[in-house]
C-alpha cells in the first residue's frame, strides 16, 4: 500500500482501478525549409484545422458539461486568431524553417509570458498556450489524438491533462483524476468539478505502467490518493465513498425547502461568486439569491479598466439570470493579494493593512463613480444591493454616500431607469465592529467578512502556512465581534449576513442562528449542505 498527497479539486471518494494515462510521444525537430509561402501556407492550413477541431469540441463540451465550461474551447479557438502569436510564429517560419518549430517556440515565448505572471489565474493560461500551440504541432505532424482504451470506469492518473483531453474522455469511464501537475485554477481543475468528479492535481508521485490495473482509492476529502490500499482500508473507504453519494443524493432532496429550523427559526442562505457564469451554480445548488459578487473579478486578468458599458452588461447577466432575488456586488476590493497592473499600485511592506479596497474607491473617485454608475444602471433589471469593503469610520461612510448620490443624480438627468437599490458595509475590520452601533445609523445592511476580521483581530496573516494553527476562526474574540454586530444592526432596525468562509463552517451554524444571523452568504457547493445543518436543528 502506498499513500501520495495532493491538492484536491473535489471533495469527494472514488474507488477502482488505475489507468495511467500516457500521451502519444512525439518530438518537433528544428528543419531548414527553401519554400516559405508554401510552409507559412501550410501552417495556416494547420490553424484552420485546429479552429475546427476546437469548434467540434465546444459542441461535445455543450452537452457533456454545460455552456460555461464549454467556454474554454470558444476561448482556445479565439486564441488561435490572436495576431501577436500568429505573427510570431509567421517571424520564426521566415527565418527558414518548419512551422511545427515555429509554433513550439511561440508556445514557448507565449507560455513563459503567462506563467511569470502575479495573478494565479494568469498563470494558469500558460496551460491554455501549450494546448492550443501542440494541437497546431500534432496537425502539422500527422499525430492523431489520444483516447482512453479501457472498458470499465477507472481512475485516471497523469502527468497532467489538457482541458482539450479533459473533454474529450469517456465521462462514464472516468471514477477520478490525479495529476502529478497542475493547479486548482486550471480549466482542467473547473471542468473536474464541473463534472463533479474527484480530483487531485499537484500529487507527489511518479506513475509507471506497473500501475495500471491495480485498485486505487482517491480521497478527495483528505487530499490523498492511495494505491493498493490493504482490504480494512478498502473496505472503509468503500463504507465512505457509499455515505459521500448517500448524502449528495439527500442534498438534492432539500432544493426547494425552506431554510427553517425544527422550532420554526429562519435564515436566508445565499451564494458567493466571481464571475457571470457563477450565476448559474449559483441558481443550481437552489441558492435563496447573491450574498457577493466580488466585483474585483472583473478587473483582474486584463490590460486595462473595464468599461462602464463592460460592467453594466456583467451585472445586468447576473441581476437577470437570478429573476428577482437579491444580488448584492461589494465594489473593487483591488489590493493586498489581489494585485492589478494597470492600477500603478506602490509596492508596500503590508499590503493587507494598506492602500485597498475602498481606500482607493475614495481616493481616485473616477474609478469609483464608473463601476457605480454600471451597478445603479443595471439596478433597473432585478434587486440590486451594494457593499462597501474595508470601512473602519463612520466619516468614510458618509462620503461614499455623497458619491453615490452624485452618480444618481446624473443618471437620473441622462433618463436612466434604475432600481431600489439598498447600501451596506463589509464588517471585517474590529474597527467596525466595535463601532458598528453608529454605522448602522447609515446603512441598510451589515455583511461580515470573516476571513479578513479573523486576520485583523488575531494579528495573524491568514496567508502565512506557519501560522495556520494560529489562525483560529472560531476564537472566542472572533465570535464576539460577530455577535457585536449582529446586535448593533437589529437594535438599528437593519439586517446582518456572513458572507466569508465562516459562514459555511456547519459546526458554528447553530452559534450564528443563535445570535440572530440574518443570512449566510457560501460558495454554491455549500449552499445545501448549510441548508441541511439548518434544518437539523
Amino acid at each position: 500500500m502506498n499513500k501520495y498527497s495532493g491538492k484536491s479539486v473535489l471533495k469527494g471518494i472514488a474507488v477502482g482501478r488505475i489507468f495511467w494515462y500516457q500521451k502519444q510521444d512525439y518530438q518537433v525537430v528544428k528543419t531548414e525549409i527553401t519554400d516559405i509561402d508554401a510552409e507559412i501556407g501550410r501552417y495556416k492550413q494547420a490553424i484552420e484545422t485546429a479552429k475546427e477541431q476546437l469548434t467540434a469540441l465546444y459542441d461535445e463540451a455543450l452537452v457533456n458539461v454545460g455552456e460555461d465550461h464549454a467556454m474554454i474551447f470558444d476561448i482556445h479557438r479565439m486564441m488561435l486568431e490572436d495576431d501577436d502569436y500568429l505573427e510570431a510564429i509567421e517571424d520564426v517560419v521566415k527565418e527558414g524553417v518548419n512551422a511545427e518549430y515555429a509554433v513550439e517556440m511561440a508556445q514557448d515565448q507565449f507560455a513563459e509570458m503567462f506563467a511569470s505572471m502575479d495573478d494565479e489565474y494568469m498563470k494558469a493560461r500558460a496551460a491554455d498556450v501549450k494546448d492550443i500551440s501542440q494541437r497546431v504541432v500534432r496537425i502539422l505532424m500527422g499525430v492523431a489524438e489520444d483516447g482512453i482504451p479501457t472498458d470499465e470506469p477507472v481512475i485516471l492518473v497523469a502527468d497532467d491533462l489538457t482541458p482539450s483531453e479533459t473533454v474529450k474522455m469517456d465521462k462514464n469511464k472516468i471514477l477520478a483524476f490525479v495529476t502529478v501537475r497542475g493547479s486548482s485554477n486550471s480549466h482542467t481543475a473547473i471542468l473536474a468539478r464541473s463534472m463533479n468528479l474527484p480530483a487531485l492535481v499537484n500529487t507527489a508521485m511518479e506513475p509507471s505502467e506497473e500501475w495500471n490495473g491495480k485498485v486505487g482509492v482517491v480521497d478527495g476529502f483528505n487530499g490523498e490518493f492511495i494505491m493498493e490500499p490493504d482490504q480494512e482500508l478498502l473496505d472503509e473507504m468503500i463504507r465512505r465513498k457509499n455515505q459521500w453519494v448517500a448524502d449528495l443524493e439527500a442534498l438534492e432532496l432539500l432544493k426547494g425547502k425552506d431554510n427553517v429550523t425544527s422550532d420554526g427559526r429562519k435564515v436566508h442562505i445565499y451564494a458567493n461568486i466571481g464571475k457571470v457564469s457563477d450565476a448559474d451554480a449559483a441558481l443550481s445548488a437552489d441558492a435563496g439569491g447573491i450574498g457577493l459578487f466580488r466585483s474585483e473579478f472583473l478587473y483582474l486578468g486584463r490590460d486595462t479598466f473595464p468599461t462602464e458599458e463592460e460592467q453594466y452588461v456583467s451585472y445586468k447577466t447576473v441581476l437577470e439570470k437570478m429573476e428577482g432575488r437579491k444580488v448584492i456586488i461589494r465594489t473593487l476590493d483591488i489590493g493586498a493579494d489581489k494585485k492589478v497592473d494597470y492600477f500603478n499600485l506602490e509596492p508596500e511592506e503590508n499590503p493587507a493593512l494598506g492602500y485597498r479596497a475602498i481606500r482607493i474607491c475614495l481616493d481616485r473617485p473616477e474609478i469609483f463613480i464608473t463601476q457605480l454608475r454600471a451597478i445603479y444602471r443595471a439596478s433597473a433589471y432585478g434587486q440590486a444591493a451594494i457593499m462597501f469593503p474595508m470601512i473602519v469610520s463612520v466619516e468614510e461612510v458618509r462620503r461614499v454616500k455623497e458619491i453615490v448620490e452624485q452618480v444618481k443624480g446624473e443618471l437620473k438627468v441622462e433618463g436612466y431607469p434604475m432600481g431600489g437599490v439598498e447600501l451596506g458595509i463589509m464588517v471585517e475590520t474590529p474597527a467596525a465592529a466595535v463601532i458598528s452601533a453608529e454605522l448602522a445609523k447609515e446603512v441598510d445592511f451589515f455583511s461580515i467578512g470573516t476571513n479578513d476580521l479573523t486576520q485583523y483581530t488575531l494579528a495573524v496573516d491568514r496567508q502565512n502556512q506557519k501560522l495556520e494553527s494560529t489562525c483560529n476562526t472560531h476564537h472566542p474574540a472572533v465570535l464576539k465581534l460577530i455577535e457585536m454586530t449582529v446586535q448593533s444592526a437589529h437594535d438599528a432596525g437593519i439586517w446582518a449576513g456572513i458572507c466569508g468562509e465562516l459562514a459555511a463552517d456547519t459546526d458554528l451554524t447553530e452559534t450564528f442562528l443563535d445570535m440572530g444571523v440574518d443570512e449566510l452568504s457560501v460558495s454554491p457547493s455549500a449552499v445545501l449542505k448549510v441548508r441541511k445543518a439548518v434544518r437539523d436543528i
